[in-house]
């Protein structure tokens, strides 16, 4: 049958990506404490598109993702990179993944246990020079104002926020220490599950370590700075305000190899 795709095109133009959105596939996850997780990611994949072609191949995304279905997880994806570039003849391919990760979360006092979830993003891209890859994290947690907290004469407004992580690394860093790194630099973490005593404690201790969304990104690059494994990183901060109809939001981006 007479390949449409193939033929040429005559606009001298590259098409930066093409390919497929918002694939769902199962993919296993590496698990500090379990080893593996097994969960399901939204996927989307592209190639650079050479001027001289019509279009891509939709059909061989998926089945390039079939092939490897056995075997999808954060290590084997730069196989995937390299499969799209050799079967759509590119130069260049590009994958996102996004996933929900669980962790079973105990609470502070009481020790009782429930699921909790992580939204992550996973970006990886291979070209001419090399693969690159970004982990990004997004993390609920509780900040609580020092501004309110000096000037009021009973407690302090507070509220939940979300710190979102972005990584390059050169070596492995796990979800879960990206979370603590998150957690460690708000006010409080949340919880899933709280009984009386633990809703005690947490607001006690977000009330003597009060932090703004400056504060907390500060923090967190503290941390992501004097890590030898991370190369790059954003971090941002988020509030949704209880006082106000508005968030506050703070973020810092650095590139530690320059």
């Amino acid at each position: 049958m007479k390949d449409i795709q193939n033929q040429r095109d005559h606009r001298n133009l590259d098409v930066d990506r093409v390919g497929i959105k918002d694939i769902r596939y199962p993919v296993v996850l590496s698990d500090r404490d379990k080893g593996k997780q097994s969960t399901v990611a939204r996927i989307n994949m592209y190639v650079r598109l050479p001027h001289n072609f019509k279009g891509t191949h939709m059909s061989r995304f998926v089945e390039i993702l079939s092939r490897h279905s056995e075997d999808i997880n954060l290590y084997s994806v730069g196989h995937i990179l390299d499969e799209m570039k050799e079967r759509l003849d590119s130069e260049e391919s590009f994958i996102e993944l996004s996933f929900n990760y669980f962790l079973m979360k105990k609470a502070p006092v009481s020790g009782q246990e429930a699921m909790m979830d992580y939204y992550c993003e996973y970006f990886g891209s291979s070209g001419p020079d090399g693969r690159d890859a970004v982990m990004s994290v997004r993390v609920p947690v509780m900040t609580l104002c020092p501004c309110s907290k000096e000037i009021s004469q009973y407690g302090a407004h507070n509220q939940r926020g979300y710190i979102t992580i972005s990584v390059r690394m050169k070596k492995l860093m796990w979800i879960e220490e990206i979370i603590e790194i998150a957690e460690s630099s708000a006010s409080s973490p949340v919880f899933p599950l709280l009984k009386r005593e633990d809703e005690k404690y947490v607001t006690e201790k977000s009330y003597e370590n009060p932090t703004f969304v400056e504060d907390v990104v500060r923090n967190a690059a503290t941390k992501l700075m004097a890590d030898d494994r991370v190369v790059w990183f954003e971090v941002s901060s988020e509030n949704m305000e209880s006082i106000h109809n508005h968030s506050a939001y703070a973020s810092i981006t650095r590139d530690k190899r320059i």
